[in-house]
């Protein structure tokens, strides 16, 4: 298991207010794959990359409209800290910590 790999509960502050989930990461060498969970459903992670401690990646929201999320985060530890480009709407920042 790779560092940056685990379930995590994260908070994203979004134009919508606070939205949960849960970001679970799956590392294999230098991308990931997994998803990110929440009240509004579930997105898969599309073109994970892994450098370090730092990820990257790109979700096709559906709801409440389309639209392609960018994000990025740095893993230091079991804290998670990033970003979420939310297109027209600027951008969310994302915390979170590992589950146990």
């Amino acid at each position: 298991m790779a560092k940056v790999d685990g379930a995590y509960d994260c908070i994203t502050k979004t134009p919508m207010g606070d939205q949960p989930s849960v970001f679970t990461v799956i590392s294999s060498g230098d991308s990931f794959h997994g998803t990110n969970a929440g009240p509004l459903g579930s997105l898969d992670v599309k073109d994970g990359e892994v450098d370090g401690n730092r990820l990257t990646w790109k979700m096709e929201m559906t709801v409440p409209m389309p639209m392609v999320l960018e994000a990025e985060a740095i893993i230091e530890g079991d804290t998670l800290t990033g970003t979420i480009q939310l297109g027209a709407f600027g951008s969310a920042a994302m915390t979170g910590t590992r589950r146990k």
